[in-house]
């Protein structure tokens, strides 16, 4: 479901083991952190990461290529934007790589040569969105659609064949057995459980001075508006975190952009107006009077019936891969690496509207410090393995193993732990902005036997 179609329905360090997995606290609620202040503190935090960023080279052999998973474009009725525009965006946003996943619309078949392979220096992967599942196969199986889930996976896994689970708080028990792996975070989840900022948006839209507000926070602040609900994917790395204890599970995130989040006020009457997105019939908006928004008579004030009254775009595609993307390992930008990599969950994902965090590592290393496993990989417990993580910037670190924390750090770009014992582990990094902790990075497991 759209983002808009939801507005309507509601209108020096110190490394010590944890003793629980206790998640960093938020000072804002999303209410607060939408108002114009809290964005231009969150900015200009923004600014002063990027401005003490180091660069730091990929691992020998490897490339770090920025890649978008769960992306809509002319594939239903409630996507707006265009392949044209997305691939134009991507550039924008220096984006490797988009792994399509059109709705799935028989008799069309997704796998759709004229948009796979590399366009203007930008790889597309063609792909679907369907039955609970981001598929991604290596060559057209319309006649198998309806194979039973488990013959289904099979099918598209075939080969370097990709199959994701997708939207988690949907089937938090689905199986997870045969999968590539799934979706980690998802920025639509973000929004859909949060109905009071959704509300207040919608409020902000049919109020004059409030809209004149919101115009200014886009203008100004437009990675920190569209990334205001981000909040940490519990729901979804539970899953992960169980589901690796025994399979092996690449996670990525889903960007499920749309370029729908175009919201659009039009004016019904002197008194009326209807509310809802550029994608939504006139008959799907939500009319609103003066009697619940006074506002409203000062907006349409000298204006006709049909008029747009206000056009607040929040989710172009530029601005949407920058607020989550998957960075993949590979030896080279093409289909067969990304693929191979994918499977070998050689990924981490980021939020890199913070900063991009191209060029961070975690590894397995032997005391020789000749690393021996990266993320994805696994690694032989021995007597003085250790985990080892470089950031682009000083973070708080988290190190996860089976869903617990058993390690932080604070304020440093690098990051070592002595393995003691086998398991699942992987790596969070997070970033001060505005006085309160936000997540940044979620590694790959490293899988330690």
């Amino acid at each position: 479901m759209a983002l808009g179609a939801i507005i309507l329905l509601i209108l020096g360090v110190i490394l010590f083991v944890a003793p629980k997995n206790q998640i960093p606290s938020r000072k804002h609620n999303n209410v607060d952190r939408l108002s114009l202040a809290r964005l231009q503190a969150v900015h200009n935090d923004v600014h002063r990461l990027k401005s003490i960023r180091i660069a730091r080279p990929s691992p020998v052999g490897w490339n770090d290529f920025k890649c978008i998973f769960h992306a809509h474009a002319e594939d239903s009725a409630h996507t707006g934007g265009t392949l044209p525009e997305m691939l134009a965006d991507a550039k924008k946003a220096g984006i490797h790589a988009i792994f399509l996943t059109d709705h799935f619309r028989p008799p069309r078949d997704f796998i759709d040569g004229r948009w796979r392979g590399l366009k203007e220096g930008v790889l597309f992967v063609p792909g679907s969105e369907v039955h609970g599942f981001l598929i991604h196969p290596m060559e057209s199986i319309l006649d198998k659609m309806s194979e039973p889930s488990s013959e289904f996976i099979k099918t598209v896994t075939s080969g370097n064949g990709l199959i994701f689970l997708s939207h988690i708080e949907e089937r938090p028990d689905h199986s997870v057995n045969g999968l590539t792996g799934l979706e980690i975070y998802n920025r639509h989840w973000d929004a859909k459980k949060d109905f009071t900022s959704l509300l207040a948006l919608a409020l902000k839209l049919t109020d004059p001075v409030s809209l004149a507000d919101l115009e200014e926070a886009i203008r100004l602040y437009p990675d920190e508006l569209l990334a205001f609900q981000c909040d940490y994917p519990q729901v979804y790395l539970d899953k992960w975190d169980s589901g690796t204890v025994t399979n092996r599970l690449t996670g990525i995130a889903a960007n499920d952009c749309h370029h729908n989040q175009v919201f659009v006020v039009k004016m019904v009457d002197e008194n009326t107006v209807l509310l809802g997105t550029v994608v939504d019939p006139d008959d799907k908006m939500q009319k609103i009077t003066s009697f619940f928004r006074s506002g409203i008579k000062q907006m349409t004030k000298g204006r006709k019936p049909g008029d747009i009254l206000a056009r607040v775009d929040a989710d172009p595609y530029h601005r949407a891969f920058k607020n989550v993307c998957t960075h993949v390992l590979a030896t080279s930008l093409d289909e067969s690496s990304l693929r191979a990599s994918l499977k070998a969950g050689h990924a981490y994902v980021a939020h890199d509207w913070m900063c991009d965090a191209t060029g961070f590592t975690f590894e397995a290393m032997l005391e020789d410090g000749i690393p021996v496993a990266k993320m994805g990989d696994e690694a032989m417990f021995k007597e003085g393995l250790k985990l080892v993580a470089k950031l682009p910037l000083p973070a708080y670190i988290r190190l996860m193993r089976q869903g617990r924390e058993i390690a932080r750090s604070d304020g440093t770009p690098e990051f070592s732990f002595e393995v003691k014992s086998t398991g699942v582990y992987r790596l969070e990094a997070w970033l001060k902005l505005d006085g309160e902790l936000r997540p940044w990075i979620y590694s790959n497991p490293i899988y330690v036997r």
